[in-house]
């Protein structure tokens, strides 16, 4: 059976249309940038835009990114919550003018909670935000290793292709960091620290069309030790390879 469906996926990848399936698929789901979809699919800029116009997607109407920012709710955001009392209390005097002191009480701790649940979300979705993008960054500079030992195959000019490799599997390790870096923030940010935040975060928040975040159980250190271990090994070896090369090399050649 495992074979079965193993040869099923080889015969699906390369049925007509599923790179374009695929690519229309990434495109959807955030990644905009032609060059790094020509990355992933290992193919050129020109494939890439005629898969998305064969799936009905203009690249010209790509969105533009935003950084993220903090959401705001009935006029709060709880990034300073010693601040927004003073607009909570602003509300509560309001609300008093309009409808008398009964219930007032409710609707003060009401804000209350939300501007809690809204300082914590901003913090855990600001620091998840940016551990994804890192992460993208991440696998775009591991996948760029490959890409460049396998153009030593062939490579005219193979000292400048492999100078080119070497620069690469240093900006992997580079990236590998910054992405642990960002996953440990992400990690400090916690979670929603009482119920009541986390009920208001799902009733409140969740319910007005904002992204959802998630709770991070990640071993930074473990998975960045993995991934650099991998890149290291890997490079190593590869470096035994080129020496042969060069050794046997004619004089004058693979320059």
């Amino acid at each position: 059976m495992r074979q079965t469906n193993a040869l099923q996926a080889l015969r699906d990848w390369s049925t007509p249309g599923r790179r374009a399936d695929l690519v229309a698929a990434a495109w959807l789901e955030g990644e905009t940038r032609v060059a790094v979809l020509a990355e992933a699919a290992r193919t050129t800029r020109h494939t890439i835009y005629a898969d998305l116009k064969s799936r009905g997607i203009t690249p010209a109407d790509r969105p533009k990114g935003t950084p993220m920012t903090a959401i705001t709710i009935d006029g709060l955001t709880g990034a300073h919550l010693d601040t927004e009392g003073t607009t909570i209390l602003e509300m509560v005097r309001a609300y008093a003018a309009k409808n008398g002191t009964d219930g007032i009480g409710d609707f003060e701790s009401n804000l209350v909670r939300l501007s809690y649940a809204l300082g914590a979300y901003n913090l855990i979705a600001a620091a998840q935000a940016a551990e994804q993008s890192a992460r993208r960054d991440r696998d775009r500079a591991l996948h760029l290793v490959e890409l460049q030992w396998e153009a030593l195959s062939t490579a005219t000019a193979w000292h400048a292709a492999h100078h080119a490799y070497v620069v690469a599997v240093d900006a992997a390790r580079t990236a590998i960091a910054t992405w642990a870096a960002a996953a440990r923030a992400a990690v400090d940010a916690g979670w929603f620290p009482v119920s009541q935040a986390e009920e208001v975060y799902r009733e409140r928040i969740l319910t007005a069309g904002h992204p959802p975040v998630e709770r991070y159980d990640l071993d930074v250190d473990t998975e960045s030790a993995r991934l650099r271990d991998a890149l290291d090994q890997a490079h190593e070896h590869r470096a035994r390879l080129a020496g042969q090369t060069l050794t046997a090399a004619p004089t004058g050649a693979a320059r």
